[in-house]
């Protein structure tokens, strides 16, 4: 039942997203930034937990887990550090996801090769 719900919850997220691409003028990068703030407001006002113990890696793998896992690491970054936290935090929380795609788009780059659109 856990693979149904994440599966379920993952692609309304996704869903949502593409009939915003098809039926507004919004640009895909408008929305994907749209999602990481949703993530990070529902996050912040604790949101976004429930919904996360919900639908598991349905509601962590979309850009609104990202946003959520920023604020998680902001408040506690806060909590322990003060103010410098809020600069720090969502780095620091956030660093093993954008250095496992930083990676795997490096070796995509270097096993593929790229073709110009006709």
């Amino acid at each position: 039942m856990s693979y149904f719900l994440a599966f379920a919850v993952g692609g309304l997220l996704c869903a949502a997203a593409q009939i915003l691409i098809d039926k507004t003028r919004l640009t895909p990068a408008r929305i994907l930034v749209a999602y990481v703030v949703i993530g990070v407001f529902l996050g912040a006002v604790g949101l976004y937990r429930p919904i996360l113990d919900f639908a598991g890696g349905g509601a962590a793998t979309p850009l609104t887990g990202f946003g959520y896992v920023i604020s998680k690491g902001v408040k506690e970054s806060v909590d322990r550090d003060g103010l410098v936290g809020a600069l720090t935090g969502g780095l620091t929380a956030s660093a093993g996801g954008i250095t496992a795609a930083l990676f795997f788009g490096l070796l995509a780059s270097l096993v593929f090769r790229s073709k110009p659109k006709k």
